[in-house]
Order: structure tokens, then C-alpha cells, then sequence
């Protein structure tokens, strides 16, 4: 049996397929079309999924979509009314959107596919949730979903068991952590769903000394529900201007994004006020939760589930002994828990399935990128795969910057050592190296290491999170050991953290090799590594989209799975 789940028209579309309950491919469709962000119907994503599993779309059982549009549409339009007239433009850009395309999902899935199966729906939250606890190896565990909005919920505490997921209780919009956090993210100039991550990047360079101030924004109770003072807000109202006049009043006026770079303190000191209030209400959350519930396991999705500083402390603080988080937590994941709620949980499958990796994106073979090398007339050595591993070693601890792309894509934001770039973590010079030649993106950004598993507790702070599975997928901010942290300065963050990825041999041999040859170099057995992309572009994909960006960037050495291409070549 094929299922197809589909997730698009807000922000990351992507597709999923599985066969009898198993994973076979997945993929975000701006890594195809190279649009960042791509939001519109994920036509690549699907067409590689199908082919991935070698069937066309009439063998296609099921498809299901992630949210349910028309309770979506709902929830905009008693929002506009409730604030009319002052929602008057949004009424008018959301009623053109809508009642265009969004609304009719089923007849785009019908005609853009040629599929004449049965078309299925879930909400948005339910397909968090199965993306991160049908996809676990825990039988039973607590599941949180948090995020900017789905159809109505913001968060949503559920149960897991077995096949089933119940959903407990839920906040609803315009209450939400998501939006509250997105809306500082746009303050401090960065781009809402696309620049959280930075607001984390940026916390550890400020102190949280206006936490009061947010608090007056945001009422909390023990059990971490909270409500939103709407008077600071106008998300609800205008999208495009997303605080009000009382938001301006209290903390003046925004950053602007060309002063991003320049760590003005009171922006930083309003990031780390920001992340405080995050972490303090998702602990309470989750305690409550936990206590509740009294379940060892717990199971997050949602974007806000990206939060790996926050993560960490979830996991040392509260009762839980282990996590799980779907390494693709924003909607993106919502394709893949529609097919994964329909196959268990609506049909009563068995399970089949655990995400202990996430590759599961195009490959190409060494036929392939010959080919390309040669009809592009771009020099080339075609090396044995033990030699591969040897020079890129020894190119890494001579202080070069590497493209490395091997095997499937991931799955997710994150890259993790197939669509990499790799640099020597002991220097103290290459944070600010790959952030200004190649990223071309803000010096405060840090780097996560890749670690050998077995290595890993020997320079991080693992704890709790020793034998945790979020570590496979770069979800954890933890300690650097203070006996390591001058040893390894380009991956340890300002306040002695770092966001390190174990990686496994049984999961990738490839990676797992070439840090082995670089820790028998070196005696450390980790390195550097970044996502393959230029700032404001996709992960590369093929080997034409990493030529590119090796082209355009300052990284020294390209490797393409046997075949290494050097800059001056």
C-alpha cells in the first residue's frame, strides 16, 4: 500500500510517500524548485517520491494533506471580522489567496497529479504530532506540538499509544509561543519564518534584563497555559505590520536588518529576554505534562520544537527521560504525519517505521556526476572511497574548506554530512572564515560540530541526553567540556555551548569515515560542519547546485562522492 502526504501554501512544502507503513522517500520542495521557503504546490517533491519508490500516481492508494483548509479559512475570516475595519487589507489579500486556490485542495491534488484515488485531510497539529510520535521507537509517550498557528491550535498536548494518538488539550490562536517569538524575530530585523534561528544565535551575546517587559505581554499560569495581551499585537489584523503602536511604545524602534551584523547590545540583551521567556514557559508546559501524564517519554513537533537551546533544557529539567523531535518539526514534517497518522492510525496499520536517520532525498550516482563534470569541462580526480576519506582529512587539517556531498539528501534543515560544509573546528579563525567568505552571512552565527558517537561524551556535556535520539539530528545545545572548549573555539559558541551532531557508523559510514581519518590526524574527533548553501538559498542538491555555490563562494576543495574538484582547477 502507497500513501503520498502533502504539505504546502503556507511555507516549506514538501512530500512524503510510504510503502506498507515504511518511509521511502521525503523531500522539501524548495530543494528542488531553489526557491527558498517555497510555499507552492510541491509538484518536484512529488514527482521524486513517486519515482524514489518506483511507482507512477495511479498506484497511489491514498493522499492525504496536513491541514484541513476550509477550518482554516475559518479561523481567518472570524479573525478579519472580529478586527474589521482595521483588517481590511488582510481580508482582501487572504479572500484573493483563498478562495483562488487554497480552498480547493482536492481538485488541485486531482488535476495538478492526474490522480483519481481518494483524497484525505488531517489537521494541521494531528500531523505534528504523528511526525514526531509515530515516527519514534516509544510505544507510549507525551506528545507537545507548538508552533506559529495551524488551523486554530498554537500548542497542543496529546497521548500516544501504541497505533493511537489522542489529543488532550490545545491553546488556540491568536494566543501563541510561535507568533510571540516570530514577532521579536521581526523586530530584531530578521525575517519571520525564516530567522528564529538567529534570534537563538543571537541570545548568548545579550542578558535577559527585559523579561518584565515581555511578561506584561504575555500572562502565564503554573501550568505554563498562557494568554497574549492582543494590545502589543496586530498579526491578527495586518500581517504585514505584525506589532502595534503599544509593542513600538515599549521597546522603540526596530532594528534594521542591514544592523544585524553589529550585536548592538540592546537588541541582543531583548533577544536573550525573548529566548528567557520561551524557555521558562515551555518548562512549565512541559513539567505540568509531564506530572499530568506521568509518561517517561515525550514526543515534540512544530517549529518551535527547532528551538535546540530550549530542547536541552526540557530534557535536563523536566521529568522526561527521553525525547524524541521529528528532525523536519516545521510544516514541512506535516506531510510526512499525515501519512503517517493515516496509515496507523486511521487504518490501524502496524507499525513499521522509526526515524533513526534523516536521508531520505536524491542521491546521484557516480555515472551522473561524471557526466556533468565532463559536458561542464570541469577538472577532476576520480578516487577510490579510502582515499576520498584520507584527503579530505588531510585538506581539513591543512585548514581548507570543504563542499562535501555524498549519498541521499536530508530530510529537514538541517545539514548533516551529505550536503555539508566541512572545516577544521580547532581554529580559531574559521567561524569568522566560513561566515564572511562562503556564507557571506552574520559573524555571530555559530557552527555545529559532527562528532563520532563513541567519542561524543568525551567532549560534550551529554547528561540525560547521552543515549537521546535528538542528537542524531543537531536538536540539543549542550556544554562543551571546559577542558575542550580551547581546543575546538570555531564550534563552541560565546557562551561555552555547542549544537553537536553524533553521528553513527551503522547510519552514515561515509561521514562516520571521513571524521575517523580526521581524528587519527589530529586527535580530534570531530568537525566542523555547516549546511551546503549560500545565505538566502536552499541546501544544494545536485551536483550542478553544489558547483555552484563552490563557484560563487570561498570554499577551497568540492567533493562529489568519488570525485574531488580543487578551486584552481
Amino acid at each position: 500500500m502507497y500513501i503520498l502526504g502533502i504539505s504546502c501554501f503556507y511555507h516549506d512544502s514538501a512530500a512524503a510517500i510510504l510503502k506498507d507503513g515504511k518511509l521511502m522517500a521525503a523531500i522539501e520542495e524548495e530543494k528542488l524548485s531553489r526557491k527558498k521557503h517555497d510555499f507552492g504546490f510541491p509538484a518536484k517533491a512529488v514527482d521524486y517520491c513517486l519515482k524514489q519508490a518506483g511507482v507512477s500516481i495511479n498506484d497511489i492508494d491514498y493522499v492525504i494533506f496536513y491541514e484541513k483548509p476550509f477550518l482554516k479559512f475559518e479561523r481567518i475570516l472570524k479573525t478579519v471580522l472580529s478586527s474589521f475595519p482595521y483588517s481590511l487589507k488582510m481580508f482582501q489579500d487572504s479572500s484573493m489567496l483563498w478562495l483562488k486556490e487554497r480552498l480547493w485542495i482536492k481538485a488541485l491534488i486531482k488535476e495538478s497529479l492526474n490522480y483519481k484515488g481518494e483524497i484525505l485531510f488531517s489537521t494541521h497539529h494531528m500531523s505534528h504530532a504523528a511526525s514526531c510520535f509515530l515516527a519514534s521507537p516509544f510505544e507510549e509517550s507525551a506528545i507537545v506540538t507548538l508552533d506559529g498557528v495551524g488551523e486554530w491550535a498554537t500548542l497542543s498536548v496529546g497521548i500516544g499509544r501504541g497505533k493511537d494518538i489522542e489529543i488532550k488539550k490545545q491553546i488556540n490562536f491568536p494566543h501563541s509561543l510561535g507568533l510571540l517569538y516570530s514577532v521579536f524575530t521581526a523586530f530584531l530585523g530578521f525575517k519571520v519564518n525564516n530567522g528564529e534561528y538567529k534570534v537563538m544565535g543571537m541570545a548568548p551575546y545579550g542578558e535577559p534584563i527585559y523579561t518584565d517587559k515581555i511578561y506584561k505581554m504575555i500572562k502565564v499560569e503554573e501550568d505554563g497555559s498562557f494568554k497574549l495581551n492582543m494590545d502589543y499585537f496586530s498579526y491578527h489584523k495586518n500581517p504585514s505590520q505584525i506589532f502595534s503602536r503599544k509593542f513600538l511604545d515599549e521597546f522603540g524602534r526596530p532594528q534594521d536588518p542591514k544592523e544585524t551584523e553589529n550585536l548592538n547590545k540592546y537588541y541582543c540583551d531583548i533577544a536573550a529576554s525573548v529566548q528567557k521567556v520561551l524557555e521558562d514557559v515551555l518548562l512549565k508546559i512541559i513539567s505540568s505534562v509531564y506530572k499530568e501524564y506521568g509518561i517517561e517519554n515525550l514526543c515534540m513537533a512544530g517549529g518551535v520544537a527547532l528551538n535546540s537551546v530550549a530542547n536541552a533544557k526540557i530534557l535536563k529539567n523536566t521529568g522526561f527521560k527521553q525525547i524524541f523531535i521529528q528532525p523536519q518539526a516545521g510544516d514541512g514534517g506535516g506531510a510526512l504525519g499525515a501519512a503517517l497518522y493515516l496509515c496507523n492510525t486511521v487504518l490501524g496499520k502496524e507499525r513499521v517505521f522509526v526515524q533513526d536517520h534523516a536521508y531520505y532525498g536524491p542521491e546521484y550516482s557516480n555515472e551522473e556526476i561524471r557526466k556533468f563534470l565532463e559536458e561542464q569541462q570541469i577538472n577532476y580526480e576520480e578516487l577510490e572511497m579510502e582515499a576520498v576519506f584520507k584527503r579530505a582529512a588531510d585538506y581539513l587539517a591543512q585548514g581548507k574548506v570543504l563542499g562535501w556531498f555524498q549519498g541521499k539528501m536530508e530530510w529537514g534543515p538541517r545539514a548533516l554530512g551529505n550536503r555539508s560544509i566541512l572545516a577544521d573546528p580547532r581554529r580559531k579563525d574559521m567561524k569568522d572564515i566560513v561566515n564572511r567568505k562562503i556564507k557571506f552571512r552574520e559573524p555571530f552565527r555559530p557552527f555545529a560540530p559532527s562528532v563520532l558517537s563513541d567519542k561524543a561524551f568525551e567532549w560534550f556535556d551529554l547528561g540525560k541526553a547521552e543515549n537521546s535520539w535528538p542528537l542524531r539530528f543537531m536538536l540539543y545545545v549542550i556544554d562543551v567540556k571546559r577542558d575542550k572548549k580551547e581546543l575546538i573555539p570555531a564550534i563552541t559558541h560565546v557562551d561555552g555551548t555547542a549544537r553537536p551532531q553524533l553521528v553513527f557508523q551503522k547510519d552514515n559510514p561515509c561521514y562516520y569515515s571521513l571524521i575517523e581519518e580526521f581524528y587519527k590526524r589530529t586527535g580530534v574527533p570531530l568537525v566542523l560542519n555547516t549546511s551546503f548553501n549560500l545565505r538566502g538559498e536552499p541546501i544544494v542538491c545536485s551536483p550542478a547546485d553544489a558547483f555552484n555555490t563552490f563557484s560563487k563562494s570561498g570554499i577551497d576543495i568540492l567533493i562529489l562522492n568519488n570525485f574531488l574538484i580543487k578551486k584552481n582547477g
